[in-house]
C-alpha cells in the first residue's frame, strides 16, 4: 500500500484465448491475480497484448511493475533468427510485439516486472538470447512439460529441484541453495540474451532462474510457475513478495519525481 492508500499498480500480461471457440479474449489466470494482490500487495490489471490497443509508453505510464505470465503460444523464433518449425508450436505475434520492447524498457528504466515460463523466455530473447523449441529433444534433458492428463494439484505439483548459485541473488531470497518447484514447460533458454545471468539450474542443466545483471530495478525471472499456491508455497511466497516491494518502491520513486526516478538508474 502506498503513502496515499492507493496500492501499486501490477499489468499482468494478458493471453489471447477463445470461449466455446467462438468468442476471443484476453485472458489472465486467476491465480496470477491473487499472488498479485494477496502477495505482492498490488493491484492486479490485465494488460490485452495487442499494439493495435495498447503501446508501451502507455503501459510504462500507467503500470508500476509488470508480470510477464506464462502462455500456451512461444515466442516466434523469428524474434531470435530462426526459421518456424512445428516443433516451435503455436504462437501470439500480438504478444511479442508489446512484451519484447517493454522488457528493453523495463529493463532500461528500472520498471519491475517478474518473468514467468513464457514470461522467462521473453525477457531472454528480449535482450538478444535465442531458445530451444524442445528441450526434451535434447540429450539427457528431462521432460518439463505438465503430465497431460491429472487434476491442477497434480500438474503443478513440485517434480525437480533447482540449484541457486551460491550467494547469488535467489539463494540470499530464498535462503536455500536448492528448492522444489514445479514444472510445465517444453522451450528453454539456448543462448542466454545479453546482461542475462543464469542463476538457478534444474538438474539436467535447464536454465530455471535468471536476472539481468546491473539492471537498476527488479528483473527476477522464473522458469517454473511460482503463481501456483503463492501465498503458501516457501518459493513462491518470498519472490512474490520481494516483486511486490520493488513495484512499491518504484512507484514511490515516481511520485517523488524525476530526480528520484534517477537516483534508482
Amino acid at each position: 500500500m502506498t503513502a496515499q492508500g492507493r496500492r501499486p499498480v501490477v499489468g499482468i500480461i494478458g493471453n489471447m484465448n477463445m470461449i466455446n471457440n467462438e468468442y476471443p479474449v484476453h485472458a489472465g489466470g486467476l491465480m496470477n491475480s491473487e499472488a498479485v494482490a494477496k502477495v505482492a500487495g498490488c493491484l492486479p490489471v490485465i494488460i490485452p497484448t495487442n499494439p493495435a490497443f495498447v503501446s508501451v509508453e502507455e503501459l510504462l505510464e500507467f503500470c508500476d511493475g509488470f508480470l510477464l505470465t506464462g502462455g500456451r503460444p512461444n515466442v516466434h523464433p523469428s524474434e531470435y533468427g530462426e526459421a518456424e518449425t512445428p516443433a516451435h508450436g503455436s504462437f501470439d505475434r500480438c504478444r511479442d510485439a508489446v512484451t519484447l520492447p517493454l522488457v528493453r524498457e523495463c529493463v532500461a528504466r528500472g520498471q519491475p516486472f517478474l518473468g514467468i515460463c513464457r514470461g522467462f523466455q521473453e525477457v531472454n530473447v528480449a535482450l538478444g538470447g535465442t531458445l530451444h523449441p524442445e528441450i526434451r529433444d535434447l540429450p539427457g534433458r528431462m521432460n518439463h512439460r505438465m503430465p497431460p492428463d491429472g487434476t491442477m494439484e497434480e500438474k503443478f505439483a513440485l517434480r525437480h529441484s533447482v540449484r541457486f548459485t551460491p550467494g547469488g541473488v535467489f539463494h540470499r531470497l530464498m535462503g536455500a541453495e536448492e528448492v522444489m518447484t514445479n514444472t510445465l514447460h517444453g522451450q528453454g533458454i539456448a543462448r542466454a540474451g545479453q546482461g542475462i545471468v543464469i542463476d538457478g539450474l534444474a538438474p539436467d542443466g535447464t536454465p530455471e532462474a535468471i536476472y539481468v545483471k546491473d539492471a537498476p530495478g527488479f528483473t527476477l525471472s522464473v522458469q517454473w510457475h511460482p503463481e501456483w499456491n503463492a501465498a503458501a508455497d516457501p518459493v513462491s511466497r518470498p519472490l512474490f513478495t520481494a516483486f511486490g516491494k520493488a513495484v512499491a518502491e518504484f512507484a514511490a520513486a515516481r511520485r517523488a519525481g524525476p530526480a528520484a526516478l534517477a537516483r534508482r538508474a
